[in-house]
C-alpha cells in the first residue's frame, strides 16, 4: 500500500520546526547546486529563517547580478503587457535610480579605502582632494562644537563666581553684625566689675586666726591679762586693781 497524502502545515513544536528547517534548507541548497552544475543554469537562492537569519546560494560570482538580471527580465515582461510609454518611462527611471545607487555604493567603498586598485592616478588625486575637503569640514565643525562648549563653561564659571561673591558679601555682613553685637556687650562689663568690687569691700572674706586657742596648753607662755585689758589711757578697770 502506498503512503497517503501528507497534509502540509506549520509545525507547532519549536524544536521540531528548527530541525525540519535545517534538514530541508540543506536539501534545497544541495538541489540548487546540482541544478546549476548539471544543467549549466544560473541559479540564485535566498532563504530567511523565522529568526531573520539569511542563507543564500548563487551559481555566479555575484547574487546581485542575478537579481539585476531578474529585475530586467521582469520589467521587460511588464513592458510587454503595458502601454509602451508608461513601461518605458518606469524602466528608465528604475535604471537611473539603480545607477545612482551603484555610484553611491562605489563612492562609499572608495572613501573607506576599498576597491582602489581599479582607480587611476587622476581618480586617486580627485578622491584625495575630496577627502581633504571632507576632513577640513569635519575639523571646522569639531572646532565650532568645542568653542561652543568652551563658551558654555565660561558662562557657568561666571555664574559660579557671582554666586561666590554674593556668598562672601553675606558672610561679611554676618560677621560685622556679630562683631557689633560683641561691642555692645563689652559696655556692660565695667558696670559688672564695679559691682563686684563694691561687694568685695562690704563683704570681706573671713580669715583664720591662728592665735586663738581653746583648752589648756602647758607650753603656752604666761599672758598678762591686765596688760591685755588695759585701756588706751593706761587705766585699769576698778576690779582689776591690786590690793
Amino acid at each position: 500500500m502506498g503512503r497517503g497524502k501528507v497534509e502540509l502545515k506549520r509545525i507547532e513544536n519549536k524544536i521540531n520546526r528548527q530541525v525540519t528547517f535545517a534538514k530541508r534548507r540543506n536539501g534545497l541548497l544541495k538541489k540548487a547546486y546540482e541544478l546549476s552544475l548539471l544543467c549549466d543554469a544560473e541559479v540564485a537562492l535566498i532563504i530567511f529563517s523565522s529568526s531573520g537569519k539569511l542563507y543564500e546560494f548563487c551559481s555566479t560570482s555575484s547574487i546581485s547580478k542575478t537579481i539585476e538580471r531578474y529585475q530586467r527580465c521582469s520589467y521587460e515582461a511588464i513592458d510587454m503587457n503595458q502601454p509602451s510609454n508608461d513601461g518605458q518611462s518606469s524602466y528608465q527611471e528604475y535604471l537611473k535610480l539603480k545607477e545612482r545607487v551603484e555610484n553611491l555604493q562605489e563612492s562609499h567603498r572608495h572613501f573607506l579605502g576599498e576597491d582602489l586598485g581599479q582607480l587611476g592616478t587622476n581618480e586617486l588625486e580627485k578622491l584625495e582632494r575630496q577627502l581633504d575637503a571632507s576632513m577640513k569640514q569635519i575639523r571646522s565643525t569639531k572646532n565650532k562644537y568645542l568653542l561652543n562648549q568652551l563658551y558654555d563653561l565660561q558662562q557657568k564659571e561666571n555664574t559660579l563666581l557671582e554666586a561666590n561673591k554674593s556668598l562672601n558679601r553675606k558672610l561679611e555682613e554676618h560677621s560685622a553684625a556679630i562683631h557689633s553685637s560683641w561691642q555692645s556687650g563689652e559696655n556692660s562689663i565695667p558696670y559688672i566689675c564695679q559691682h563686684a568690687q563694691l561687694d568685695q569691700q562690704f563683704f570681706e572674706p573671713l580669715t583664720r586666726n591662728n592665735t586663738l586657742q581653746i583648752g589648756y596648753n602647758s607650753e603656752a607662755p604666761d599672758i598678762n591679762i591686765a596688760a591685755s585689758v588695759q585701756d588706751a589711757n593706761g587705766i585699769l578697770p576698778g576690779w582689776m586693781h591690786s590690793h
